[in-house]
C-alpha cells in the first residue's frame, strides 16, 4: 500500500512539473502519441481489440500538447459539442474522473465514440495544429482513455432526481436511439427502448466487429443508461410486435424512431445471385451477432479462401478484416476510385493493409461468373480512371475502354451502402417519407405526426455513429421542450 501511494505521488508530481515547465512552443514540439496495437500476425488469429489504449503517461503527455486555445475550434467539429479542452485539460492534470464527467455531459457513449468516431474528419480536423502543419491532438485517443478510466473505476451515473412521469418510447437501440434515451432520462423522462433483435446495441453490436469495438464496452455503456432508469426490450419489432397505436395506448406521449438503415444495396450486375455473394450487412451480422464460425453457434459461417469485398467505407474495412480472421488465404478490397478518395478512416485502411489485405483500386465489378454448382468462381472488373470531380467533390471514375480483368474468388461481400429500414414508415399511416425512403422531418427532427420524432440513418440514409448520436441528443431536447410545454398547458 505504501509503495502504491509513493508511486501515485511521484506520478502526480511528474504531471505538475510537466504542466508548469512547458511553454506553448515546447508543447508544439511534442510528437503526437501513437496508439499501441496488437501485432498484425497475432491479431488476425483472434477477435481481440486491436487498439490497446494509452497508458496514463501517454495520455497525460498527449493532453499536454493541447494549447488550450481561447477559441477552441475543435468543439465546432464535434457533432455533440463535447467541451474538448475541458476534458483534455483534466487528463493533463491527472483528474481522469472529472475528464469522464465532462464527456458524460453531452455524450451517452463516450467509450464507443472514442473508438469508432472519425475524429480525423471532425474535431481533430479543426485542431489549431493543422494550421501549423503538425499532427492534431489525438482527441479520440484521449476520449477513449477517459471513458475507459471511468469503466475501470466502476463509476455509473446517478439516477436523475427530477422524474416528471412522462413516458417516451424509442424504436431501435443503435447510437441514435441510445443517445436519445440517455438525454431524455437525464431530463427526467421514463424511457423505454424497443429493439427488434435479440441483442441491445443495434449496429454497435451487429455491424462493428469486436476487434474494433468489444461487446463488453457496448454492454458497459448500456449499463450506464440502465443506471439512469432506461428500460430495454428485446425481440420487439415496432410496426409488427407493437404498433404505433399500441404505444399510444400504453401511455407513451412521444416516440423517437431510430430504426436505422439496415436494407442492403447491391449493384444489379449479371451473376449477382450466385451462391457466395452476400451483403456486408448479412456477412457481419452472421459473424458479429450470431456467432457464425464459433464453437457453440449453429449459424453457418460464410467462409472463403479467396474473398473480394466491394466498397471503400468503414464497413468494407470491417468486412475485409473480418474475412482475414475467418481464415481466408487471400482477401481483396475492390474500389472504383483511388485510395485517397476512400471514405474509410485512415486508421482502418492502415490496419487492413497491416493484416495482409490487397487493395485493388480504380476497379469496378461488372459481372460475376459461377461454376457448375451455381457458386461464384470469379469477378470481372472494369479498370477505371479518374475524371472531373462530381457533386461530392471527388473525381468521378470513368471506365478505360477494353480494360477488363477477371479475378478468381469464392466469396464476395458487397459493401456499397444501405437503404433505410422501410418497416416503420410503411406501418404508420400519415407518416411522410422522402423519395429515398427516409422519414421526412423538420428542423426540430419532428415528423409529419407530432408525437413522432426521428433521427440517425432512418432520416439521413446512412451516416456515422456520432452524427446519429447528435440527432438523438437534439431530438431529445426538442421533444422534451414540446412535451413539457404540453404538460403545463
Amino acid at each position: 500500500m505504501a509503495e502504491n501511494t509513493e508511486n501515485t505521488g511521484r506520478a502526480a508530481a511528474w504531471r505538475e512539473d510537466l504542466r508548469k515547465a512547458l511553454t506553448a512552443k515546447e508543447r508544439t514540439a511534442i510528437p503526437r502519441t501513437a496508439m499501441p496495437t496488437l501485432d498484425p500476425a497475432y491479431r488476425i488469429t483472434c477477435n481481440e481489440e486491436v487498439n490497446q489504449g494509452l497508458s496514463e503517461e501517454q495520455a497525460v503527455l498527449e493532453a499536454t500538447r493541447c494549447l488550450d486555445c481561447p477559441n477552441p475550434t475543435c468543439v465546432e467539429g464535434c457533432p455533440v459539442n463535447i467541451a474538448i479542452p475541458d476534458f483534455v485539460k483534466n487528463i493533463q492534470r491527472g483528474d481522469f474522473g472529472e475528464a469522464a464527467a465532462v464527456l458524460r455531459r453531452t455524450s451517452a457513449l463516450p467509450a464507443v465514440c472514442g473508438r469508432v468516431c472519425p475524429q480525423e474528419k471532425q474535431c481533430e480536423s479543426k485542431c489549431i495544429y493543422n494550421k501549423m502543419k503538425k499532427e492534431p491532438v489525438a482527441i479520440g485517443y484521449l476520449e477513449r482513455f477517459a471513458a475507459d478510466k471511468e469503466i475501470a473505476l466502476h463509476k455509473a451515473p446517478e439516477k436523475p432526481t427530477n422524474p416528471n412521469g412522462i413516458r417516451v418510447a424509442v424504436a431501435g437501440s443503435g447510437p441514435a436511439g441510445l443517445s436519445f434515451a440517455g438525454e431524455m432520462a437525464k431530463l427526467g423522462f421514463q424511457v423505454d427502448v424497443f429493439e427488434a433483435l435479440h441483442e441491445i446495441g443495434g449496429v454497435l453490436k451487429y455491424g462493428i466487429p469486436e476487434f474494433r469495438l468489444p461487446n463488453s464496452i457496448v454492454d458497459n455503456q448500456l449499463d450506464s443508461l440502465r443506471a439512469l432508469g432506461v428500460r430495454f426490450h428485446k425481440d420487439t419489432i415496432i410496426g409488427k410486435t407493437l404498433s404505433y397505436h399500441d404505444l399510444l395506448e400504453q401511455g407513451f406521449k412521444g416516440i423517437f424512431v431510430a430504426s436505422g438503415a439496415g436494407l442492403p444495396r447491391f449493384m444489379g450486375i449479371p451473376g449477382e445471385n450466385f451462391t457466395g455473394i452476400l451483403s456486408s450487412n448479412e456477412y457481419l451480422t452472421r459473424i458479429n451477432l450470431m456467432g457464425a464460425g464459433r464453437p457453440g453457434h449453429d449459424t453457418p459461417a460464410p467462409a472463403g479462401h479467396r474473398v473480394a469485398v466491394v466498397g471503400g467505407g468503414n464497413t468494407a474495412m470491417d468486412s475485409v478484416r473480418t474475412a482475414r480472421r475467418m481464415g481466408a488465404e487471400k482477401v481483396m478490397l475492390i474500389y472504383r476510385r483511388s485510395e485517397s478518395e476512400m471514405p474509410a478512416r485512415l486508421e482502418e485502411v492502415r490496419h487492413a493493409k497491416e493484416e495482409g489485405v490487397e487493395f485493388i483500386t480504380l476497379a469496378n465489378p461488372v459481372e460475376y461468373l459461377g461454376d457448375e454448382r451455381g457458386h461464384v468462381r470469379a469477378v470481372r472488373v472494369q479498370r477505371m480512371e479518374l475524371g472531373e470531380p462530381d457533386a461530392s467533390g471527388r473525381r468521378s471514375p470513368r471506365p478505360i475502354p477494353g480494360a477488363i480483368d477477371e479475378i478468381e474468388i469464392d466469396l464476395a461481400v458487397v459493401s456499397i451502402g444501405v437503404s433505410p429500414n422501410p418497416l416503420i414508415p410503411n406501418s404508420i399511416a400519415g407518416l411522410e417519407v422522402t423519395n429515398k425512403g427516409t422519414i421526412a422531418t423538420d428542423e426540430h427532427l419532428q415528423s409529419s405526426i407530432p408525437a413522432i420524432y426521428a433521427g440517425g440513418d432512418i432520416v439521413r440514409g446512412g451516416a456515422t455513429v456520432i452524427l446519429a448520436m447528435s440527432d438523438g441528443r437534439r431530438a431529445a431536447q426538442e421533444m422534451a421542450k414540446k412535451l413539457l410545454a404540453d404538460e403545463k398547458a
